[in-house]
């Protein structure tokens, strides 16, 4: 997955619209692939499962409008969508297993699938994955459908080790501290800096949710009971205060 020859930039050619990847780029990820599946639960229980969704779909549609209408790289917009996104990700993954009964082996291998394919489809037409290149629309388009699958795919792997496999949500996390780990070293050891950021974006999907779901499930359940609502807007504190900063940082950059 290293990059080849850059390809003849589309029509409509944008600025680089995605952050730097840095520990607080990573940190952030975290925290919104968490509120985003404490999120998801706490809709779906709190009021009709279907019209969460859809309320989530068109909120999601806004935040991805703004992003793509935006000139440049904001911050609070990114980071908006992102969080739509892992909302949105985590509630079609859910509707997979719960609605249409799909076991979550086969979604994972379901999701795993569609991330193929839109690498497959990325790299032939580009000829590159790497998010430092997205400075065109069709990029952007690839990059955002890329986005949201791993969000998706990320949901499907932390319930498939917590449920299926019956590890529970607290030995999951820690499963996924394991494997991120393995990431950072394998890049360390020269592994392409583009398959270790995308390997990276996907595990620190279930990472994250993991953890949130064990401080938000009951005890029964193996967590904190601390509730969905509590640890969603605890997540969603720590996010704004965050995304603040790197606004600031970004302002100054530009200057």
């Amino acid at each position: 997955m290293t990059d080849l020859r850059p390809s003849t930039i589309a029509p409509h050619p944008v600025a680089s619209k995605v952050p730097q990847i840095t520990a607080l780029f990573w940190a952030v990820k975290v925290l919104s692939t968490g509120m985003g599946e404490t999120t998801s639960d706490f809709f779906v229980k709190q009021f009709i499962p279907e019209i969460a969704v859809i309320v989530a779909g068109i909120v999601l549609a806004v935040a991805l409008v703004l992003q793509f209408r935006s000139p440049r790289y904001v911050p609070g917009l990114y980071w908006f969508a992102v969080v739509m996104v892992s909302v949105f990700g985590t509630m079609a993954a859910d509707v997979v297993h719960i609605v249409l009964g799909v076991p979550y082996l086969v979604s994972t291998a379901a999701f795993a699938i569609a991330l193929a394919v839109i690498f497959i489809l990325w790299f032939r037409t580009e000829r590159t994955l790497s998010i430092h290149s997205i400075v065109n629309r069709r990029r952007e388009i690839f990059y955002w459908a890329t986005v949201l699958v791993t969000f998706a795919l990320g949901t499907a792997v932390g319930d498939l080790t917590a449920v299926t496999f019956g590890l529970g949500y607290f030995a999951s996390g820690v499963l996924f501290v394991i494997v991120m780990a393995v990431v950072i070293v394998a890049w360390r050891l020269r592994l392409p800096s583009v398959a270790a950021f995308w390997a990276a974006y996907i595990v620190t999907r279930p990472l994250g949710a993991s953890f949130a779901d064990w401080m938000g499930v009951s005890n029964q359940r193996g967590g904190l009971a601390w509730g969905t609502g509590p640890v969603s807007l605890a997540l969603a504190v720590l996010i704004v205060a965050l995304v603040g900063y790197l606004s600031v940082q970004h302002r100054r950059s530009l200057r």
